[in-house]
């Protein structure tokens, strides 16, 4: 029998359990996604409601026992001169999760999410990029013109908090656009359904109210089905010299600025000639579409590819007075790998991807048929940093960035990239 002293019977370290504990830490840089880094005992805490330089007292709210765990920040016994007060009483540890920043100044959001850009790009591509996130018109409140929102037990809409299931009720909302929650805080719903707030450029406000989604054994979630509507279910929004009609609840830029903006950048860097070939990867309505259409002309070719149907079916009728763009309903990454597209060879790519990028398929599919310009519109630093450092792998060059804030108060940053062939 082995004693407990010999080689090979000691017992694994049991690991740290700092749940609920609260600690004093010095705040460091700021990270993707909305918190700050801090060190404590050996340890990595990823602070939110803090700011880089303060020091702060942190209650630990999450912590699986490995090399680091999150918490929030309780006390401020240093503050930094950024922090504010923040504009909204549903802001701060243990409340509503939608806002990352409110207690930073507005100057100050901008200069860590240019941070968060540089640092991402700087350790996942390897470029040293000096970025400047820009603001849009209409300054850090009332923005939001999309919104979701869930109901709780007692039938009052609310928002949940940071990484939970809690309904926070609310009975108004800073960041979101004029009279767009009026009637959503002021009446009772179904316990337990989902939200979709949408106000259009025109002032009209649509509701949409679902049942809960259920699982679906491993399938994910099945969506809720649509119980009650209030609008006509059309919103209307102008963009680019044009006005769209498009499902409420499909994919618009929730910042009023953002579409133009956008539109404006693709414009400039796509540069299309008259008679050339673009794709619209992950186009959506045809946001993009329409402005490569007016670039290209009539004897040229604009192929959008977008998964919805439902935004194919509605940029379909948005631009059909442009014949020359084609329609490909499909997952980009499954279109891009079929017959329908195995012999072109474009001249100019606009891609859009969500959240998680468009991956090694996309851009290699892309990189290989050698377009003169890459345009990357990107609503997460990482992802984009990913992709660049991919493109690069393929013979393409960062070649411009510009960041825009189109989501204050929040932590995430939209992003537009030029990537040119290294020939």
């Amino acid at each position: 029998m082995t004693s407990p002293e010999e080689p090979g019977t000691e017992k694994a370290p049991e690991k740290p359990n700092w749940l609920r504990r609260e600690i004093e830490v010095e705040v460091g840089p700021v990270a993707h996604g909305g918190h700050c880094v801090a060190r404590h005992e050996g340890r990595v805490v990823f602070v939110r409601h803090a700011l880089p330089g303060e020091t702060v007292v942190v209650r630990i709210n999450g912590d699986n026992g490995g090399s680091f765990c999150r918490g929030d920040a309780i006390e401020i016994r240093r503050p930094s001169p950024d922090r504010v007060e923040p504009p909204c009483p549903f802001s701060g540890p243990g409340k509503c999760g939608g806002c990352d920043w409110q207690h930073a100044s507005w100057d100050a959001q901008r200069e860590l999410k240019a941070a968060v850009v540089a640092e991402q790009l700087f350790r996942l591509a390897h470029l040293d990029v000096d970025v400047v996130v820009e603001e849009l018109p209409g300054g850090p409140l009332h923005w939001r013109t999309r919104m979701r929102m869930a109901v709780n037990h007692n039938s009052k809409a609310g928002f949940r908090a940071f990484h939970s299931h809690t309904v926070i009720p609310v009975d108004h909302c800073v960041i979101a656009a004029p009279e767009s929650l009026d009637e959503v805080v002021n009446r009772s719903w179904s316990v337990g359904s989902e939200l979709s707030i949408t106000r259009d450029a025109g002032g009209q406000v649509h509701i949409t109210e679902s049942g809960r989604p259920q699982p679906r054994k491993g399938r994910g979630m099945v969506p809720g089905r649509p119980m009650r509507r209030r609008g006509d279910g059309t919103a209307v929004e102008l963009a680019a010299g044009r006005t769209w009609r498009l499902h409420a609840d499909g994919f618009w830029q929730v910042h009023p600025a953002a579409a133009e903006t956008l539109a404006a950048v693709v414009r400039d860097w796509a540069d299309c000639r008259p008679g050339e070939l673009a794709w619209d990867l992950y186009g959506g309505v045809g946001l993009f579409a329409s402005v490569l259409a007016e670039q290209v002309g009539e004897e040229g070719t604009v192929v959008v590819v977008e998964s919805s149907n439902q935004a194919v079916h509605d940029g379909r009728h948005n631009l059909s007075d442009q014949r020359q763009v084609q329609w490909l309903a499909g997952k980009v990454e499954n279109v891009l790998t079929s017959a329908y597209v195995s012999e072109q060879q474009p001249d100019v790519v606009v891609l859009d991807p969500p959240r998680k990028g468009a991956g090694k398929v996309v851009v290699t599919e892309i990189a290989q048929r050698g377009p003169a310009r890459v345009v990357y519109v990107a609503c997460d630093p990482a992802a984009l940093a990913r992709d660049v450092a991919t493109f690069a792998e393929q013979g393409y060059r960062l070649a411009e960035l510009r960041a825009f804030d189109a989501f204050p108060m929040t932590h995430h940053v939209e992003c537009v990239a030029l990537l040119l062939p290294l020939r």
